[in-house]
């Protein structure tokens, strides 16, 4: 029985097979030139990885600054606790601790502007890239203005807040109510110690600190406590424009 032969293809079909071949790779195979529009598996796993280390970032940077705070409060108790230790302490402590506190808010609001960094970074993710997912879509971040921004971040990372509004935040959400309190405890330590206030002279007299009398020194602390509520409305109206 001699072997089975394919019959010959006649050179008219085989053009048309080869042509309709090439259309079908065109179709399902991009070119060279051609640029995708979408996220592959594996780049969509590494954008992932770089929204871990965003939130990581911005997670280690708000315990930085949680811990300021934290010093600022414990200076604060601190100084308290001595001023009203006994009827003859001096109120001394609750005026210096002003300026520690001072301190600890500039070195929380250099931290802060780079928590800033950190979770806009994350934000920008969470809704570019985390919610087409979660929505059932895949993100295709070709020729968007969020992706060109993020990569230029990357590539030429800046501070997003001056120090004046960082400055401004943090003194509006914690140290505000510090100056409060210190404030609050400076003239309640002057009222009641070592006896009840009965008159303006006992105030001048109470409030002078050596050399530096009393009306100099209660005008210099009108002026800090006032200075930084200018500071936390001024900061606050940039914030809203």
């Amino acid at each position: 029985m001699s072997a089975f032969r394919r019959p010959p293809v006649p050179p008219e079909l085989a053009d048309i097979i080869a042509s309709h071949q090439r259309e079908r790779r065109k179709m399902t195979q991009p070119t060279q030139t051609e640029e995708r529009q979408d996220l592959d598996d594996a780049q969509i796993g590494a954008v992932a990885h770089i929204f871990r280390a965003e939130v990581y970032r911005s997670t280690m940077s708000r315990v930085r600054f949680d811990n300021t705070t934290n010093w600022a409060v414990v200076t604060t108790g601190i100084a308290m606790s001595a001023a009203f230790s006994s009827a003859e302490a001096a109120p001394l402590p609750l005026v210096l601790v002003g300026l520690l506190v001072s301190f600890f808010l500039f070195i929380e609001a250099r931290r802060y502007r780079y928590f800033h960094i950190w979770r806009a970074r994350a934000r920008v993710l969470e809704r570019q890239f985390c919610a087409p997912i979660l929505a059932g879509k895949r993100p295709q971040p070709n020729h968007s203005e969020w992706a060109k921004r993020l990569a230029k971040d990357y590539c030429e990372p800046r501070y997003r807040i001056s120090l004046a509004r960082a400055v401004g935040r943090r003194l509006r959400s914690n140290y505000g109510w510090i100056f409060a309190i210190q404030m609050l405890a400076y003239y309640g330590k002057i009222a009641i110690h070592p006896t009840p206030m009965a008159s303006l002279a006992d105030l001048w007299q109470r409030t002078a600190v050596g050399p530096i009398p009393g009306p100099l020194v209660v005008l210099a602390g009108g002026l800090f406590f006032g200075g930084w509520l200018c500071v936390g409305a001024v900061t606050l109206h940039l914030d809203r424009m």
